[in-house]
């Protein structure tokens, strides 16, 4: 029996010893990759909406992948969709991913880019071959240029833009796009040059319709993504209370979108307001999607865009009292 007690206590210190080592040099790695941050922070910068281009979208004409020839570098890890890393025909190196969610998230990029939102650079594929894994549809492709560092996630609740417009817009815009995976670890910041860009790293679950309730675990039953005919009969506000506006989110991350005033919302209708239906066609254009189901997500938008402006964006508003 001592023997076997023994025996006991020296596996647990190994296994502990090799945990313990597993850790550090988890953490040793992970303090090597991690460039130091510096530079000014940035979320949103003034643009002029009606001159952005939401077909190519922030890559515009000089970052189009070189489809002539895939090279497959290795299978990414995490998230819900299949993701591969491959590099394109002028080398450059991108993440593709698969699944129903690559066409919103193309699409999203698009209307947040518009707006004036830093955003990740990325286009829609129709069809791509992988050697060695196969011939997809509609893939989305991210790109990883060398010259942007991928850095932390930044928590909707702490960072440096608490209290702006731009991230109360940013919070709308959520709801705005029915996003139901509004969590931080979809959140990053890149470094690029001597700027901080604070970006929605993933833009996938949008454009279709939220939960049916906010229970824990139900809230997913029934949420859908790149679906037309759900959004176009999503609602974005319930109300406006004492100059306070309660946007239509159903899900686990609610209290992200406490505390918006009629003032945030009314700046971010202005935005809205420049975008052109030949501007939001085009996002979903690039996004491969179908003629009719493009008609159908421009009406879908601008609706939305008449139910904020009716609501938030003129001197008198609606205040429901209840």
């Amino acid at each position: 029996m001592f023997r076997f007690q023994r025996w006991t206590v020296c596996c647990l210190i190994i296994i502990l010893s090799l945990v313990t080592a597993t850790y550090a040099q988890k953490k040793k790695h992970k303090s090597k990759v991690q460039p130091a941050a510096h530079g000014r922070a940035v979320m949103w910068e003034p643009v002029d909406i009606g001159r952005q281009d939401l077909y190519l979208g922030p890559g515009g004409k000089a970052m189009e992948p070189d489809l002539s020839r895939i090279k497959f570098i290795k299978k990414e890890t995490g998230g819900h969709n299949t993701k591969y890393r491959i590099s394109d025909g002028s080398g450059r190196v991108w993440v593709a991913k698969l699944g129903t969610e690559a066409r919103p998230e193309t699409a999203a990029v698009r209307l947040l880019y518009g707006l004036g939102y830093k955003t990740e650079i990325n286009y829609l594929v129709p069809t791509l071959t992988i050697p060695g894994k196969g011939t997809f549809r509609n893939v989305r492709l991210e790109a990883r240029p060398d010259n942007i560092e991928r850095l932390d996630e930044w928590k909707w609740k702490d960072n440096p833009f608490v209290g702006t417009r731009e991230l109360q817009g940013l919070k709308i815009m959520m709801v705005f796009m029915d996003n139901y995976d509004v969590l931080d670890l979809q959140n990053k910041v890149l470094q690029v040059g001597n700027e901080r860009w604070y970006i929605i790293s993933d833009l996938g679950s949008t454009f279709g319709k939220l939960g049916n309730n906010n229970l824990p675990i139900f809230f997913r039953l029934g949420r859908s993504t790149g679906k037309p005919k759900d959004f176009i009969r999503t609602q974005l506000i319930r109300r406006v209370k004492n100059g306070i506006v309660e946007l239509s989110y159903k899900g686990k991350s609610r209290s992200v979108f406490k505390g918006i005033t009629v003032a945030d919302a009314r700046w971010l209708s202005k935005l809205l307001n420049r975008l052109s239906d030949r501007q939001i066609a085009d996002a979903f254009t690039a996004a491969n999607f179908s003629p009719a189901e493009v008609d159908l997500y421009v009406r879908a938008v601008r609706n939305k865009i008449t139910e904020l402006d009716r609501t938030v964006g003129g001197d008198r508003f609606a205040i429901d009292e209840r």
